[in-house]
């Protein structure tokens, strides 16, 4: 008998498993087809709670910006996509400052925890503040100071289907203040990640602040910063070195804006001269497109470089052009019990903000052994 049922046990727990990974596939297409129609006629400023794609951890700042499909024990990156949170961050704090431009700050920070058969889950805090600003009436007459800002509390549950597969998804609540003005609403984060450790290949897709304000500026409900992305990484078998590609916005395939000042005349007739076909195509693709490499130099020590092509196109300007706008660089070093990561990423020809991220794990106060998590290159350990 005992011959006899560990084959049906076993049968009916692949079936599950395919069960529950089809459920899931057809959740996401039907959630995207859904969305689709509403979303494609969105573009940039003309939503609210555009804080929420500000980016936070170092890592992927320095990355380019999006950095969803890696999976190697980092809870910065289940800021990005909640499948790779698991049970290798249980105990994990990360912590995130920026200090931006003209006196505007902002910053991330998360812990979590991991509960044996339900899954692994994390909370975090993501905010912007202002700085200082002088109110007055309209009359031009100063009646005080006010200080906005704005917050979302993030809860992220994570949970492995096999050992390959993983699902995830987070609750956010918005609150915004500015001013006398406040709105708050919820969005959610849905994801997940196929994780291919014998051939070092990751892939990734996550759906981004779906979701609506509860209470608005005005009488008018603004829509969120919905978007698609998907991903995929890759390392080299035989070399320290991570390729990361990562595709934005997928709802929505023409990002360009054309700005009347900055066309191209032609000298003697005056006309706009018109780009040909092909690189507009090529151009418009390639504004979805961030590309990243992580040079694994030892395990406790990463260097990053991440190309932002989109950013580089809207942050250059007509006689300076673009520098290094679109570039963003940083490493990765562990010392002792704590996790450091550090990046630059530039974003006008004024300069660019420093990105600070510490990440620790209680546990290793605590005892002298941590669970190894299962990663894509045993040789190699995240920073």
């Amino acid at each position: 008998m005992q011959y006899f049922l560990l084959p049906c046990v076993e049968n009916g727990r692949n079936l599950y498993l395919g069960l529950m990974k089809k459920i899931f596939l057809t959740s996401l297409f039907l959630l995207f087809s859904s969305v689709y129609f509403l979303s494609s006629a969105q573009i940039g400023g003309k939503g609210t709670y555009d804080f929420l794609d500000v980016t936070n951890p170092a890592r992927v700042a320095a990355l380019g910006g999006t950095l969803i499909s890696v999976k190697d024990n980092d809870l910065n990156l289940a800021f990005q996509n909640p499948a790779l949170l698991d049970s290798s961050m249980h105990n994990d704090l990360t912590m995130s400052y920026i200090n931006y431009l003209a006196g505007i700050h902002y910053g991330y920070a998360a812990y979590s925890r991991t509960y044996k058969n339900i899954g692994s889950f994390s909370a975090g805090m993501q905010y912007l503040d202002y700085g200082n600003f002088t109110a007055a009436n309209v009359d031009g007459v100063i009646t005080g100071q006010f200080t906005p800002g704005e917050y979302c509390l993030n809860l992220s549950y994570g949970r492995n289907i096999d050992s390959s597969f993983s699902v995830g998804g987070t609750l956010k609540t918005i609150y915004s203040k500015l001013s006398t003005f406040t709105t708050f609403g919820n969005a959610i984060d849905i994801g997940c990640v196929y994780n291919n450790t014998k051939h070092l290949f990751s892939t990734a897709l996550v759906i981004k602040n779906f979701g609506t304000q509860w209470k608005t500026y005005g009488d008018i409900h603004e829509p969120l910063p919905f978007e698609i992305q998907w991903g995929y990484s890759f390392k080299l078998r035989h070399a320290p070195l991570r390729f990361s590609e990562n595709l934005t916005h997928l709802e929505k395939w023409d990002l360009t804006y054309t700005d009347p000042s900055m066309q191209t005349t032609d000298p003697i007739t005056g006309a706009v001269i018109v780009k040909k076909k092909g690189a507009i195509f090529v151009d418009k693709l390639a504004r979805h497109d961030v590309s990243s490499i992580e040079i694994l130099l030892s395990k406790n020590f990463h260097l990053r470089v991440g190309y932002n092509y989109e950013r580089r196109q809207e942050l250059k300007l007509p006689n300076t052009g673009a520098g290094i706008a679109g570039f963003s660089f940083g490493f990765g070093l562990k010392i002792s019990k704590f996790n450091l990561s550090y990046a630059y990423a530039r974003y006008s020809v004024v300069g660019g903000p420093n990105h600070f991220t510490i990440s620790t794990n209680f546990g290793e106060f605590h005892s002298k052994k941590k669970t190894e998590p299962v990663i894509q290159d045993d040789s190699i350990r995240k920073q």
